[in-house]
């Protein structure tokens, strides 16, 4: 299969109280290519972290990033773009101290950008996340 679909779900169960019927996957690993959802200060099982701290949400964030990656195949070691978003400016520093200390030594392109709103009110900052699998590193299965 050229697609791998990671952690399926629908966005009913995730954001009960909007109107939404989407099939989503957290992770699609596409070939050696991996793209991750957004990932946010929603855990895994639906809680928010860090209500009111950019920092927190980032640690979430980033060790949900991990998770993915690593049932993808993948690494953080692989991580090629990031883009991060968040709500006000001042988030900046916080949140990139926190990605920046998952991140070292990775060297990834990075884009950030100032939004209006993410998909919940408490989100300040959502990072999405690519990484490319190296050739010389096998795919699971292989």
């Amino acid at each position: 299969m050229a697609h791998i679909r990671l952690r399926k779900f629908n966005t009913k169960a995730m954001y009960p109280d909007q109107k939404l019927d989407n099939d989503l996957a957290m992770a699609v690993r596409a070939g050696r290519h991996i793209f991750l959802r957004g990932q946010t200060a929603m855990d895994f099982d639906g809680r928010i972290h860090g209500v009111g701290d950019a920092a927190a949400q980032a640690e979430n964030a980033m060790r949900c990033a991990k998770i993915l990656l690593e049932e993808a195949g993948s690494s953080l070691d692989h991580v090629c773009k990031v883009t991060i978003y968040i709500t006000d400016r001042a988030y900046r520093e916080p949140v990139y101290q926190v990605v920046g200390r998952w991140l070292k030594g990775v060297h990834p392109v990075s884009t950030g950008l100032i939004v209006n709103g993410l998909a919940r009110p408490e989100y300040l900052m959502e990072i999405d996340i690519d990484a490319v699998i190296p050739d010389d590193v096998p795919l699971p299965g292989e």
